[in-house]
């Protein structure tokens, strides 16, 4: 079997998330992927932790993988000529430099297409190319924090919460990767690339879904919930007898389903609560109705009743737990490879099922410099030189 992106080559400028990540699905769907950095290695998730095993950051590894790893010094005038050569059998270039960084080492989009017209360049920046903030740099925490997202996550009582994992990061890098496929498949028709302007802050806003269009229709600032939804009753979660629980009742077929399962057949034509507007409206009552029978019985009780049912139904799990459900074991969601410092290592794998074209995991996530040598004698450069540059901290 072959790989989607196979033949396509992806020069990775980029460090910590956003843009790792985007690379990595790309090298999983089979991209040539050529990770960029400093001498020594400059991507500073490479440092963060603990967690380390044998040194190697479990940060770094999350993002890392089917990469090759080229060390260059883009200070300097001859690791910039490395980088411009590879532009020319390159595809796609992706950096999350601050705004203006590219333009003034002469590696910007308008200096790079004159090199290679078919060249698609993407950039990761916190707030964009443009714009009175385009100048700040952006982490996730404070891009959850200006976006609104920090502002509904947590409950009435909480004070703002952020999402447990980087979401913003992990949301721009997807959406670069959307971006970077759908300017590849654009060429194929027009014969040249173009320039891909993504920001942080605008993948978080445009998460806001329907609480953000709940806003927009009735100019009414949301509140937290918790764990409760703002538009759909009851969609929360619950105590059982032995843990928590969550129940998404999404229609009032499923709403009736529910009041049999808990032997309460009369809440179905109860005003209070025989419509999903209704029941938004009177949350409270119908919440605390439901929890007294919830913690009756355990969550296995509820599990199979509601699966019997129907009845959109899943527990509170812990990561630990999560490792171990039988879906996702049979999925491949948890791979194992081969590292050569950190030995065997277990890493999350890939939600694309991909038929025809499998994701592929060919290479563990690259030492600093590991390919530096077979890239740069590709270019051209022989084993003298190689030893020069690195010999002045270029490469």
């Amino acid at each position: 079997m072959t790989t989607a992106l196979k033949g396509i080559r992806i020069l990775d400028l980029t460090r910590v998330l956003a843009g790792p990540y985007c690379s990595m699905i790309l090298g999983d769907l089979g991209a040539d992927v050529i990770k960029v950095e400093a001498p020594g290695g400059s991507d500073e998730t490479r440092a963060w932790g603990p967690p380390f095993h044998e040194g190697i950051s479990a940060y770094y590894l999350c993002a890392n993988r089917n990469k090759k790893s080229l060390t260059v010094n883009l200070k300097t005038v001859e690791g910039k000529e490395i980088i411009k050569k590879l532009v020319m059998t390159s595809d796609v270039v992706v950096h999350n430099f601050k705004t203006g960084t590219m333009k003034k080492m002469g590696l910007d989009y308008e200096d790079l297409k004159q090199i290679n017209p078919k060249i698609v360049f993407c950039s990761i920046t916190g707030f964009g190319e443009t714009g009175p903030y385009s100048h700040l740099p952006g982490y996730d925490f404070i891009i959850q924090a200006m976006s609104g997202l920090m502002s509904i996550t947590g409950d009435e009582q909480s004070e703002p919460q952020k999402v447990g994992v980087a979401i913003t990061d992990i949301l721009t890098g997807l959406y670069a990767c959307i971006g970077i496929q759908a300017a590849l498949l654009e060429r194929t028709q027009s014969g040249t690339g173009q320039r891909i302007d993504l920001s942080l802050y605008d993948s978080a806003v445009s998460a806001l879904i329907n609480i953000g269009s709940s806003f927009l229709m009735t100019g009414k600032t949301p509140q937290r919930l918790g764990n409760h939804h703002a538009n759909i009753v009851p969609y929360q979660t619950f105590h059982s007898k032995d843990g928590q629980i969550v129940i998404a009742v999404g229609n009032d077929r499923q709403f009736a389903n529910l009041c049999k399962m808990i032997g309460q057949p009369e809440l179905i034509n109860d005003p209070l609560f025989s419509t999903n507007s209704s029941r938004v409206i009177h949350r409270r009552e119908l919440s605390a109705i439901l929890q007294t029978f919830f913690s009756e019985q355990t969550t296995s009780y509820w599990k199979n009743k509601c699966f019997d049912l129907n009845i959109p139904f899943g527990p509170i799990q812990s990561i630990d737990q999560v490792r171990k459900d039988p879906q996702l074991l049979a999925r491949r969601m948890f791979i194992s490879a081969k590292h050569p410092r950190a030995g065997d290592i277990e890493m999350i794998g890939s939600p694309l099922k991909l038929s025809k074209t499998p994701v592929a995991y060919r290479e563990h996530p690259p030492e600093p410099s590991e390919h530096t040598d077979i890239i740069l004698r590709d270019l051209g450069y022989d084993d003298k030189k190689i030893k020069e540059l690195k010999s002045l901290n270029i490469i």
